[in-house]
This record gives structure tokens, C-alpha cells and sequence, in this order.
């Protein structure tokens, strides 16, 4: 490629990067700041970085008991993800019983539904059933939302296995059953592990939701804590910068150490099948 050709491309993708890099910086350099810093001058690199902030942010906002929240309720909604969707994704790729293209289309058109067609009458559902501002509604909310793009991530990962491999466990007088545990499940890994670091971002990231089902205080998710910081400390943009940063470390974290796995994930969708 010629050398301005790259600079074509390159360039764009640079401002690209800075451009998303940039909030990042901003936000932790104001988090070390003190709040007569930040009125001083917002944009200057602080002076000293303490950690008061964050401990301001993490022990008198209540982030510890939030975040304790949301680690619960993401851990056992990917759980629940995990295993329908990989069950539903066996059975629609290699097992055949009557009406199951209508279930998998019923599964596609779910993807093209957003939350808040269905947020009113979800809303009565859990009032009418006591799951409103409790963590099974939160997980149930979670799991009905996000199985869709589940089930059709897992339909389309086992779709490109061999229908060989399953007759000849079924041969060797493996069950349905059996032949999900022995076989597909160690044979899907990688896209079961991909599929639960996306689901895991997802549920780690909502707002809206949460917001919905859990509406007292204790109970609270992280993203839903930050957003009550904004108000808590509107005079106090040090400290909010710093919860903020409390909430973004674990995704940086999971970005930085499974960012192959999220690639895959995204695509697998589009190349297997």
C-alpha cells in the first residue's frame, strides 16, 4: 500500500483513538484532584494524587454494598444464560423435533424487540408476581432480555460441528442429554466463554433495568449507584469522577484480559453456520 494511502487510513484512526482515550484521562486525572483544584482549573494535571476520593466514594456513597449487587446479580444471570443457551443452541443446531424452525424464528424476531416495547407490561408482570425490588427479578429481567442473542450465538457455534460427531455418540448410546454434556459443551468452550464475557458486560453496564426492577436503595446496582452519585455529589466532581472510575476498572479489567475471546464472540455469530 502506498505510503499516503496508509496515512489515509491511519490518521482517521488515530483521531478515532483519541478521541475515545481522551474521556479516560480526563476523568482520572479530575478523580486525584482535590475539589479546589478542580474549581482552579479543570483541565490542569493535579497536583497530587491522593486517594481520598475514592474512599470517599467507595465507603460513604455505599459503591462497596452496590458493587457487591451487581457482582451478584451478573454472576448468576450468566449462569442462567449459559446453560439455556447452550442447551437451546444444541437442540435447535443438531436435534429435530416439530416446530423448531418456528421457535428459532420466534428467538430471532426477540433480538428485534428493544426493552422498551415490552418495559410497561414487563413492569406489571413483576408486581403482579412479588419479584419487584428483589434480586430473582433482576436475574429473571436479565435472563429474558439477553437469551435471545444467546440461544442464536450457541445455534450458530454448534451448527458448524459436524452432525458425524453427534450421530456417533448417539451410536455409542449416549442421550440427548449426554451427548450435550460429553460433547457439545467441551466442544463449545470457547464460544460459551465468549458469550458469558459479553452477557457479563452487558449486565454489568445497565442502567436501565435495574433502575426499574430494584428501586430501593440497598439494593442498588453499581451503574445505578454512580448515576445517584451525579446528584449526591453535584458540587463534588472529584469525587464523582472517582466512582466512576470505581465502576469502569472491573470492564477495563475483563477488556484488557479476555479482549481475544470478546473479538471471537462478536464475530462468531457471522462465521460459523
Amino acid at each position: 500500500m502506498p505510503r499516503i494511502g496508509r496515512w489515509v487510513i491511519a490518521l482517521p484512526m488515530a483521531l478515532l483513538a483519541i478521541a475515545t482515550i481522551y474521556p479516560v484521562l480526563f476523568t482520572a486525572n479530575v478523580a486525584f484532584k482535590s475539589r479546589r483544584e478542580y474549581v482552579l482549573d479543570r483541565f490542569a494535571v493535579a497536583e497530587s494524587f491522593g486517594w481520598d476520593n475514592f474512599a470517599t466514594a467507595w465507603t460513604r456513597s455505599g459503591l462497596d454494598r452496590y458493587f457487591v449487587n451487581s457482582l451478584l446479580v451478573t454472576a448468576a444471570s450468566v449462569l442462567l444464560l449459559i446453560l439455556i443457551g447452550s442447551m437451546a443452541g444444541f437442540a435447535f443446531s443438531h436435534l429435530s423435533f416439530r416446530g423448531s424452525r418456528l421457535l428459532f424464528a420466534g428467538c430471532l424476531g426477540a433480538l428485534l424487540v428493544p426493552f422498551q416495547v415490552i418495559m410497561v407490561p414487563f413492569f406489571r408482570v413483576l408486581v403482579d408476581t412479588g419479584l419487584l425490588d428483589t434480586y430473582p427479578g433482576l436475574v429473571l429481567a436479565y435472563v429474558s432480555q439477553f437469551l435471545p442473542f444467546t440461544i442464536f450465538l450457541m445455534t450458530s457455534y454448534y451448527a458448524g460441528i459436524p452432525r458425524d460427531i453427534v450421530e456417533a455418540a448417539r451410536i455409542d448410546g449416549n442421550s440427548p442429554f449426554g451427548v450435550y454434556r460429553r460433547i457439545m459443551l467441551p466442544l463449545g468452550r470457547p464460544a460459551l466463554v465468549s458469550v458469558a464475557i459479553l452477557n457479563a458486560l452487558y449486565c454489568w453496564n445497565d442502567v436501565l433495568v435495574a433502575l426499574l426492577v430494584m428501586q430501593s436503595s440497598e439494593h442498588r446496582t453499581l451503574m445505578v449507584g454512580i448515576t445517584a452519585l451525579r446528584g449526591q455529589y453535584s458540587s463534588d466532581i472529584p469525587t464523582f469522577a472517582a466512582g466512576v472510575l470505581i465502576a469502569a476498572v472491573p470492564l477495563l479489567l475483563v477488556y484488557l484480559v479476555f479482549q481475544r475471546q470478546i473479538t471471537e464472540g462478536v464475530t462468531a455469530g457471522s462465521t460459523k453456520g
